[in-house]
């Protein structure tokens, strides 16, 4: 097999750092421009700042490893050469057309140098620009693509299965149904239907290997009630404490965070299985921090958790009425048990006995809902919400987001849950738009 140099843009080493050991037996080529890029981002107190601090450990500690210099290449135990191109002013070439005033078009330069040499040449980026311009040089150019999962073929979460009416009799008199001819993932739910137009809600449970009744819940959550089939699988799922990851995707209106939030006061403030709420989104896209607000955090926070405090609203408005609303949301803040944090300031802290709801988490790259998961201790739930057709963030796209990559990666585990809502409920003006929009 033609050995070939793989040229790595900067933004691929923030969005996965360990990525110069993922392209097997080949050479990965840093160039000089993007280690200088990636020291000034070091200082930054925010995930972007520790991935890069990281990738330049990870090449200080080649470099003290092996007593081969650089720029012939040090093979590193994955299989991967790497070399750094330590050519920082480099002429330009004739017959390139770009000004070398932007760090990508120099990056561009270097993969069109060792292309010259004879090399098979590869730009990764994940700036979609960077690609195009690198082809328009007759160069090859790859997204990352290690840390993607297919959203178009993503894991629902639930089935439906048309099945004879006796069976879903069946199903009602003992409670469970076993369906050895379906194969079905842990925490699977299944609609069971007749042409009789019979109907039966039910969970696939991994260790009897049947599909069982869903918890019973005999009055609302907080005066809020499933409106269709997705949301009260949804409830199931966030009111069991033995599923401590759960995703819930699906377009504006469909009720994630609305139902994540009602199930955690439930299981926070009445049931007191949790000692905490921690609700977090991220600030603005790239992980810039809060800091260029004025006032406290508090005050700072106030507007990106607007989403959350109108959802919160809405929960005190249903379960206390209209006109006890303020007092119950005082009661909530007062106590303690809620508390809205930055995804930023989420790295480093352990929170066991935690309910963690993680907003629009589809602007997170996999590597930060890694750091996020990792968080939980003993006792915890963490629930990621978000819809992957909505992304602020220029590097992610509906394959490579760290919320349809955590569905992916953990679809078969039996400690996770998913669900796919796609019916707005929130208004038929809302429904309308997000189908024809």
């Amino acid at each position: 097999m033609t050995r070939k140099t793989f040229v790595i843009d900067t933004n691929v080493l923030l969005h996965d750092p360990s990525a110069i050991k993922k392209f097997e037996n080949n050479d990965v080529v840093i160039p000089l421009i993007v280690l200088e890029e990636l020291d000034a981002l070091k200082r930054r107190a925010d995930e972007l700042g520790k991935n890069a601090r990281e990738v330049v450990r990870y090449i200080d500690s080649l470099k003290s490893k092996s007593n081969t210099d650089f720029s012939e290449g040090v093979l590193i135990p994955e299989g991967p050469k790497v070399k750094i191109y330590l050519n920082g002013k480099i002429e330009a070439v004739k017959e390139f057309p770009l000004p070398m005033d932007r760090n990508s078009n120099r990056v561009i330069l270097i993969a069109y140098i060792l292309k010259k040499m004879g090399q098979r040449t590869i730009i990764v980026s994940k700036d979609f620009v960077t690609r195009v311009k690198a082809e328009a040089m007759g160069l090859e150019a790859e997204d990352y693509e290690n840390l993607k999962v297919s959203y178009r073929a993503i894991y629902k979460g639930y089935k439906s299965l048309e099945v004879p009416k006796l069976e879903i009799d069946q199903f009602y008199k003992d409670g469970y149904l076993e369906k050895k001819d379906v194969e079905f993932k842990p925490n699977e739910y299944c609609l069971l239907k007749s042409v009789e137009r019979s109907s039966a809600v039910c969970k696939y449970n991994h260790l009897s290997k049947r599909l069982e009744s869903l918890l019973e819940v005999k009055r609302g959550i907080w005066g809020l009630q499933p409106l269709n089939v997705e949301q009260k699988c949804v409830i199931d799922l966030l009111l069991r404490d033995d599923i401590p990851l759960v995703t819930l995707v699906g377009p504006a209106g469909t009720g994630k965070t609305l139902l994540a939030l009602a199930c955690g006061l439930k299981k926070t403030f009445d049931e007191g299985v949790y000692s905490k709420i921690l609700v977090s989104r991220p600030i603005i896209p790239l992980g810039k921090d809060i800091g260029y607000l004025p006032g406290t955090k508090e005050e700072k926070l106030f507007h990106w958790m607007q989403p959350i405090y109108d959802n919160l609203e809405f929960l005190c408005a249903s379960s206390s009425g209209k006109d006890n609303e303020e007092s119950a949301l005082d009661w909530i803040m007062k106590s303690k048990k809620l508390e809205m944090e930055a995804v930023t300031y989420i790295r480093g802290r352990t929170l066991p006995k935690m309910y963690m709801i993680i907003d629009e988490a589809q602007n997170l790259t996999p590597h930060e809902v890694k750091t996020i998961i990792s968080r939980a201790g003993k006792g915890a739930k963490v629930i990621l919400t978000g819809d992957p057709t909505q992304i602020d963030n220029p590097y992610l796209d509906q394959d490579s987001n760290g919320l349809t990559f955590t569905v992916g990666r953990f679809q078969d585990q039996k400690l996770f849950g998913h669900m796919f809502l796609d019916k707005t409920e929130r208004s038929e003006l809302a429904a309308i738009a997000t189908e024809i929009m």
